[in-house]
């Protein structure tokens, strides 16, 4: 369940942001990305609160791009609208909070926690930029 529909909502706007002129509304975003408003909303003040987006009040307000898109990981967008860091798998980081309690015992953890902490790595150096440039 690495990538859920909120991180692809996320990244979807701030694509479309990296390329606005003015900020956005959530409105005209999702229009524009044929996404329901209100869960849209909540992802972009989800991005707002984390700095990754710049709200704007008012009449004109919406969002914009609080950072170059450079400076903009995809493992902090995930993990900023998921509210956790992405797993690909269910297990535990460690294997003492094993959710089956087999943890200690489990022959596959040793495996698939290295295997996480290498897609941790690749998506934190993973930009938006580099998305873009895609």
């Amino acid at each position: 369940m690495l990538i859920t529909r909120a991180s692809e909502y996320a990244i979807l706007s701030l694509i479309l942001l990296s390329s606005a002129k003015e900020p956005m509304d959530s409105e005209t975003l999702s229009r524009e990305l044929s996404i329901s408003k209100s869960f849209l909303a909540k992802i972009l003040q989800a991005l707002a609160k984390k700095e990754i987006l710049k709200s704007y009040k008012g009449v004109n307000g919406g969002f914009s791009l609080n950072k170059l898109p450079s400076q903009i990981n995809m493992l902090a967008i995930m993990t900023c609208v998921e509210g956790k860091a992405p797993a690909v798998f269910e297990c535990s980081p460690s294997q003492e909070d094993c959710p089956s309690e087999k943890g200690t015992t489990c022959s596959l953890w040793p495996i698939l926690n290295k295997l996480q902490g290498k897609i941790d790595v690749f998506l934190g150096q993973l930009t938006l930029a580099d998305v873009l440039d895609d």
